[in-house]
C-alpha cells in the first residue's frame, strides 16, 4: 500500500503542508501515524480526496474540458498578431500561444489570476523513479 508523508501529499494537492494538517485535524482527510509518531496518508485516500477536491471545483463549470489549471499570469509576450502566456499554477508551468487580440481582451499582463482550460486527446502519462516498459519480448 503506497502511502505519503503530510509534505508529500501537500506537494501533490498543491498546497502547504499545514493546510494538509488542518484537513487531517479536521477530518476531511484521513491519516495515521508511522513507528515513529509521523502522520502519512494512505494513498487511496489521498486520490479520492483530490477527487473530490476537483469534483467540488468544477461543480459550477459547464465545458467539456475537465483538466484546469488556476495559478497567476507570469509573462505575456506579444508581439503583432500573437501571445505567448505563461502561468504558474502551484508547481506546474503551463504555455498558452493565442491571439494577441485574445491576451489584450481578457486583460493578461503578468500578476492577474488566471485559468488554464486543456482538452486534448493525447496525453502522455509518466511515473518518476520507473525504468521504461515495453510490450515487447525478446526471443
Amino acid at each position: 500500500m503506497t502511502t505519503f508523508r503530510i509534505s508529500e501529499a501537500a506537494a501533490l494537492l498543491g498546497v502547504s503542508a499545514d493546510t494538509v494538517r488542518r484537513w487531517v485535524d479536521a477530518g476531511r482527510l484521513a491519516a495515521e501515524r508511522d513507528e515513529h509518531g509521523h502522520r502519512q496518508v494512505n494513498g487511496a485516500d489521498l486520490a479520492a480526496f483530490a477527487r473530490a477536491q476537483v469534483e467540488e471545483i468544477e461543480s459550477g463549470s459547464r465545458s467539456s474540458a475537465r483538466n484546469r489549471f488556476r495559478g497567476i499570469v507570469t509573462e505575456v509576450i506579444r508581439d503583432a498578431v500573437m501571445a505567448q502566456v505563461e502561468i504558474a499554477a502551484g508547481p506546474f508551468r503551463v504555455v498558452s500561444l493565442m491571439s494577441r487580440q485574445a491576451a489584450d481582451e481578457l486583460g493578461l499582463e503578468a500578476g492577474v489570476v488566471a485559468v488554464a482550460v486543456i482538452k486534448s486527446t493525447n496525453v502522455v502519462v509518466e511515473v518518476p523513479g520507473h525504468e521504461r516498459v515495453t510490450s515487447s519480448q525478446s526471443a
